[in-house]
């Protein structure tokens, strides 16, 4: 089982922001489909054909999907936060100073009682996202590796 967290709603920037976080987060973009490119193109309407329907982000293992839509009878519903957990506080800076250039800060990257470092940030185009290096436990292990 996985759970791929899909972001909605970047009104025509999803090619931008999944671009972007290709580059900040050092994955690859492994699939994108426009409104114009998809079986449904001829039911769309025109200023629609270049908006992205459906992006697919690699960062090793984990994958981020994301859409310009919903539909504009869904919109302003977004609620996604993706939390990216680093295994160094080393690579936790190195996120986190990609990730909010041109961000808002919610919450200083810092050490806490669960993360060697942890902070809260809403992107620059509108999305949230904690990052996360959590500290090294038997009872909570770090997802993909061995207790």
């Amino acid at each position: 089982m996985q759970f791929i967290p899909y972001m909605c709603d970047f009104n025509g920037k999803c090619r931008e922001a999944f671009d972007f976080y290709a580059q900040a987060l050092g994955g690859e973009v492994v699939g994108r489909m426009t409104y114009g490119e998809s079986p449904m193109c001829d039911q769309m309407p025109p200023d629609s054909k270049d908006l992205v329907m459906h992006s697919c982000l690699m960062v090793g293992e984990a994958t981020i999907m994301g859409a310009d839509g919903p539909p504009p009878e869904n919109a302003g519903t977004d609620s996604t936060t993706i939390n990216v957990t680093v295994d160094t506080p080393e690579d936790a800076e190195r996120v986190w100073a990609a990730m909010t250039d041109g961000g808002e800060i919610k919450m200083p990257l810092q050490e806490t009682f669960w993360a060697l470092r942890w902070g809260m940030l809403v992107d620059r185009y509108g999305k949230p996202w904690m990052i996360n290096c959590l500290r090294p436990s038997e009872d909570c292990p770090t997802p993909g590796k061995a207790a």
